[in-house]
């Protein structure tokens, strides 16, 4: 459950991804979650894993005031990783700290960076020397080998797997259970779709799909 008088922090986003989060943070322990906001009328209200949503965005500077200086975020990152970024640079602009959400059960090694406000959950590895930017999410079960770069606002979907030295950019996406040859570059907000076998550079903007991958349209369309 949880723990009363811990670190107040407030999550943003009352949909699938932020059960997750309540539950890594009540697995992490210290933390008082005193409630979600959400941008649906239809939520408020409403409780999610007994936490209750207290209403919109506009609530932000009121519980700033009321002492609540953290916030998580509950948006999960689908192809387009621009709302989840906005989210996280208006809570730092108003003076909020992002709370890293790193299950116990996720094993990140002692030689890793780790930038502002990650997700990394159960079952996902973080081998030697990565380094993660701010606000990635890495899922369930994903690995992250040695040496790899993911860049800010990134999120490795749940069962990818990035062999060493593969450098993801910012708010690029790899989709569950895709694979990633050592030595190879993710561009900027590009999307690797499910299950792909990525075995050269990806460019900026693209989603790239299939075994092994290739281009299948652009991003932004």
């Amino acid at each position: 459950m949880t723990q009363a008088g811990g670190v107040r922090v407030v999550g943003l986003g009352a949909g699938g991804h932020a059960r997750v989060v309540i539950e890594i943070l009540r697995a992490m322990g210290g933390f008082e979650i005193v409630g979600l906001l959400d941008s649906n009328a239809a939520l408020h209200g409403s409780k999610i894993l007994d936490v209750p949503v207290l209403g919109g965005d506009e609530l932000l500077g009121r519980l700033r005031g009321q002492g609540v200086n953290r916030v998580f975020l509950g948006l999960g990152a689908m192809e387009n990783a621009n709302a989840r970024r906005a989210l996280f640079e208006r809570a730092r602009e108003m003076g909020f700290e992002v709370a890293a959400a790193i299950h116990p059960r996720s094993t990140v090694s002692a030689t890793a960076a780790i930038g502002h406000g990650p997700t990394i959950m159960p079952g996902a590895i973080i081998n030697a020397a990565a380094r993660l930017g701010d606000n990635v999410i890495i899922n369930t079960g994903a690995i992250v080998e040695h040496d790899c770069v993911v860049e800010s606002h990134a999120h490795i979907a749940t069962g990818a797997r990035l062999a060493g030295s593969v450098h993801v950019g910012e708010g690029a996406m790899v989709g569950v259970g895709a694979a990633v040859r050592q030595c190879l570059r993710i561009g900027r907000h590009s999307v690797i779709g499910a299950g792909a076998a990525v075995v050269s550079d990806v460019p900026d903007g693209v989603v790239f799909a299939g075994v092994p991958a290739r281009f299948l349209r652009d991003a932004r369309k």
